[in-house]
Parts: C-alpha cells; sequence; structure tokens
C-alpha cells in the first residue's frame, strides 16, 4: 500500500522536528520533504506532489497564509493542514479561506495532528 506522504513547513527545525517524530509513528505516513518558508514550501510542493503539507502561519520570507493559495497551483491535490501558535485565530480562518483544509495548534498533541490529518484525507471530494 502506498503511504501518504508530506512536507513540513515550519521555520523552526525543532518544530519540523517534532512533527516528522509524530507523523513517522505511524506506518501509512511518510515524510518526504521539509520547507522553513512559504517559498520553499511552494517550490518543494511542486516538485514532490506531496498528498499533505503542514504550513506555519508565521514564517519569514513568505507565511502560511500567502503561501496557501500559490501551493494550491502547482500542487492542486496536495491538502494544506495549517499550523498555529495560540491566539492566530483570525489568520487560521484566512488560511481556510485560501484553501487549507484544518489546522493544529502549537504545543503539538499527537492525537490533534492525526485527527486533522484523517479529516483532510476522509474528504473524498478534494474541496
Amino acid at each position: 500500500m502506498k503511504k501518504t506522504t508530506f512536507v513540513i513547513t515550519d521555520d523552526a527545525v525543532f518544530m519540523r522536528g517534532l512533527l516528522r517524530k509524530i507523523i513517522e509513528s505511524s506506518d501509512e505516513y511518510e515524510v518526504v520533504g521539509e520547507a522553513s518558508n512559504g517559498l520553499e514550501a511552494i517550490e518543494i510542493a511542486q516538485q514532490l506532489q506531496p498528498d499533505i503539507i503542514t504550513l506555519d502561519i508565521t514564517m519569514p520570507v513568505m507565511d502560511g497564509i500567502q503561501a496557501v493559495s500559490k501551493i494550491l497551483e502547482v500542487s492542486p491535490n496536495s491538502k494544506i493542514i495549517i499550523v498555529s501558535a495560540m491566539g492566530q485565530q483570525h489568520m487560521v480562518i484566512e488560511a481556510l479561506k485560501q484553501g487549507a483544509k484544518d489546522f493544529v495548534t502549537k504545543p503539538f498533541e499527537k492525537s490533534r495532528v492525526f485527527q486533522a490529518i484523517e479529516n483532510v484525507l476522509s474528504r473524498e471530494d478534494g474541496k
């Protein structure tokens, strides 16, 4: 069975590592790339066409909100899960309007990360 592929985007190496550890604790999931800002995420998404992209909101060069629609242009079948810190609800809502499918908040709770993944994978219509 083909594994669900992920690209993790966060400007903090520690956060990318933490999220990678959670995702790869499932045999069904594989992290195929990492990006440290929205611009890198767009380039990697175009190359790898991952099933799911996690996208931090606050990053240098290009933030997550700016990157959502551009990622969906170059990798239209990818589903985006926004990663936010507490207190960024208005930005999460904007990212969802741009096309993101779900969100998780930092600090990560393993159960919530898997819930968000299942939520986006269960949407067969891609909407």
